[in-house]
């Protein structure tokens, strides 16, 4: 099944921003939050295909905004990705800990961005 829409989670503007214009030129649905307390509203209320969520965040973290996405019923089944400046193997390890499906870490380049939206589409 193709990913059609995806939800992309960053308190940054800017870096909110520079993944948009990647992921729209593969989706035509693109949602965005600039939390982890609202990624977990969107994503209830949209269910995206895929998520890309930002770790460090003021509010809710992606850590556990991504631990209440997996641990719904309603949500569990949508893979979340970080993406984040963390980059270190305790990181990576710590990310899957927590449900994602992977760690993206920035910057990163437009071709991993891409390459996650083809693993689950």
């Amino acid at each position: 099944m193709p990913v059609n829409k995806v939800l992309i989670v960053d308190d940054s503007n800017v870096d909110l921003m520079n993944l948009k214009k990647i992921v729209e030129q593969q989706c035509p649905h693109v949602l965005t939050a600039n939390s982890g307390q609202d990624s977990v509203q969107v994503a209830k209320a949209e269910q995206p295909d895929l998520i890309f969520m930002d770790i460090v965040m003021d509010d809710v973290d992606g850590y556990s905004a991504c631990r209440q996405i997996v641990s719904d019923p309603t949500t569990k089944h949508i893979p979340v990705i970080f993406v984040s400046s963390k980059r270190q193997r305790a990181d990576h390890f710590w990310a899957e800990k927590q449900g994602g499906r992977a760690l993206i870490s920035k910057p990163y380049t437009p071709q991993q961005i891409i390459e996650q939206i083809n693993r689950y589409g």
